[in-house]
């Protein structure tokens, strides 16, 4: 089973991702399909780790070029939200969690490519819990693992991309 969920992408994580889906549908498949004739053309295909190993890797290539474009077919583009201390995707969060200090965006790791910051989805246990709730205010959610973890939103601030 399949969910067509929105996904917030700033302008910038939008365009990094359609170039990346142009150059692995592109430049990419052609490639690592030159890679594999090479390797079939070593001769014996059962023994040929270098095939073997390019056959993975295009594998792997068709699954990424597969996430990008349901990725940005559902993509909600703009700038991150303004931070009005409501927890919201797109934002970063200072929560304590289960007693814990944590700061993290709420939204698609897609987004923080390249930052330190840890990302939640909003679908995550986590962040359907804390989704709309303010700074100041407590929650409880149920972890896979079933046990209840305690979280209270100490701030919320506008993604500035680091």
């Amino acid at each position: 089973m399949t969910q067509n969920t929105e996904t917030f992408l700033t302008q910038d994580a939008y365009d990094r991702l359609a170039a990346e889906l142009e150059h692995l549908s592109t430049t990419g498949r052609t490639e690592i399909a030159a890679r594999i004739e090479a390797a079939r053309e070593e001769g014996d295909l059962k023994e040929n780790g270098g095939y073997h190993a390019a056959k993975d890797e295009q594998g792997k290539q068709e699954a990424r070029i597969r996430t990008l474009q349901a990725l940005l077919k559902d993509a909600v583009v703009g700038e991150a939200p303004e931070s009005d201390g409501t927890v919201q995707s797109g934002t970063v969060v200072t929560a304590v969690v289960a007693g814990g200090e944590e700061v993290f965006l709420l939204g698609s790791r897609e987004i923080a490519a390249g930052s330190e910051l840890d990302v939640y989805s909003e679908a995550s246990p986590l962040g359907a819990a804390i989704l709309g709730l303010a700074e100041g205010e407590k929650t409880s959610y149920t972890a896979p693992n079933g046990r209840e973890i305690t979280v209270e939103i100490v701030k919320v601030d506008t993604y500035t991309g680091q």
